[in-house]
């Protein structure tokens, strides 16, 4: 990667940060704690929906994964049925925004499961991504 590249990439990427709610990058779920964890470990699964929606919206699962570190909490499910979830905002190569679900399998303590990524749809979301449209 260029300097050029790689400081062009880091500026938008600041620049987008700067629009996220200060409020959301300060909450940390529980779940989202553990889900960081498990992934830093490499104990991550794709779900087979995951994988469709991965291919449909031309997203890489390793560009995700090695992401999630700066994931930004926007909806948190810690009682989900399914197991506790979370709705997490990340960022692309690009600069653009993911919407990324992770989550943890009812009575278990791992694997982190991406259920699903997407490319937010700008008329469903506020600005920022953070707060669906009303």
């Amino acid at each position: 990667m260029s300097n050029r590249y790689a400081f062009s990439y880091l500026f938008r990427r600041f620049q987008f940060a700067q629009k996220v709610n200060r409020k959301a990058e300060k909450k940390l779920s529980d779940t989202l704690k553990k889900i960081k964890k498990l992934v830093l470990i490499g104990d991550v699964r794709i779900s087979e929906h995951g994988y469709d929606e991965l291919v449909s919206d031309e997203l890489s699962v390793r560009e995700i994964v090695k992401s999630v570190n700066d994931a930004i909490l926007v909806e948190d499910y810690p009682n989900y049925p399914k197991g506790a979830a979370v709705l997490v905002l990340q960022i692309d190569k690009k600069g653009n925004p993911i919407h990324v679900v992770w989550g943890i399998p009812k009575g278990h303590t791992r694997p982190a499961v991406l259920v699903t990524a997407y490319r937010p749809a700008p008329e469903r979301w506020n600005e920022n991504f953070m707060e669906r449209k009303r």
